[in-house]
C-alpha cells in the first residue's frame, strides 16, 4: 500500500460486535497483509468465562495478549514487508501497551459505533463465545485510543467496505514526510 505501512502492525479494536474481523479481514485482503484473529489465542478458560458470560479480568487477559504480541512479532520478523492486520479488542490502553511492547510502530484502528448499533449485531450473530450480556462491561472497559497512539478512528456503524475504504484513505493522508501522525 505504502511504505509506511510495509512491516507494520494494524491492530483492529473495539468492543464485540462492532465489527472488527470482518473489517481487519477486508483490510489486510486489501492492503495484501497478514490477517492475525486475536480470539484465537484465548486460552480455553477465557472462552469458557466469556461463553458463562463472565467477563475477563485483566489478570485472565494478560497471557492471551502477551502471546498475541508474540505471534504479531513473528509474523511481521517472518515477512518483513508484510503488514499484519489483527483483529483484537484491545479495549484498554495498557492492553495495546502490551502489544505495543513487541510492536513499537504498531498503528491502532478503533471501530466506534454507539451501543445500540452494536447489542443488534451482536443479538442477530450466531456461533461465537462472546453473548450480548458481556457488551455493557466491555463498554464500561473501553479506553478509546488518546492523540499519543497512532490511531485512527472509524465510524463502525457504516458499511464494512466503506470503513475499510476510509481507513485506506486516512492512513495514506496520515503518511506525509515519512511519519504516520495520529487522528484519535
Amino acid at each position: 500500500m505504502t511504505q509506511d505501512i510495509s512491516g507494520r502492525a494494524l491492530i483492529v479494536m473495539g468492543v464485540s460486535g462492532v465489527g472488527k474481523t470482518t473489517v481487519a479481514q477486508a483490510l489486510a485482503e486489501q492492503i495484501g497483509g497478514r490477517y492475525i484473529e486475536a480470539d484465537e489465542y484465548h486460552p480455553p478458560d477465557n472462552i469458557a468465562a466469556m461463553a458463562a458470560g463472565t467477563p475477563l479480568t485483566d489478570t485472565m487477559r494478560h497471557p492471551w495478549l502477551d502471546a498475541l504480541a508474540g505471534a504479531m512479532q513473528q509474523a511481521r520478523t517472518a515477512r518483513p514487508d508484510t503488514p499484519v492486520v489483527v483483529a483484537c479488542s484491545a479495549l484498554k490502553r495498557s492492553y495495546r501497551d502490551i502489544l505495543r511492547a513487541r510492536n513499537p510502530d504498531a498503528i491502532t484502528v478503533y471501530l466506534a459505533a454507539d451501543p445500540d448499533t452494536i447489542r443488534a449485531r451482536i443479538t442477530g450473530r450466531e456461533d461465537h463465545f462472546m453473548p450480548p450480556s458481556l457488551l455493557d462491561s466491555q463498554l464500561e472497559t473501553l479506553e478509546p485510543p488518546t492523540p499519543d497512539e497512532t490511531c485512527v478512528t472509524v465510524d463502525a456503524s457504516l458499511p464494512p467496505d466503506i470503513s475499510v475504504g476510509q481507513i485506506k484513505e486516512t492512513l495514506l493522508a496520515l503518511s506525509t514526510n515519512d511519519r504516520l501522525t495520529s487522528l484519535c
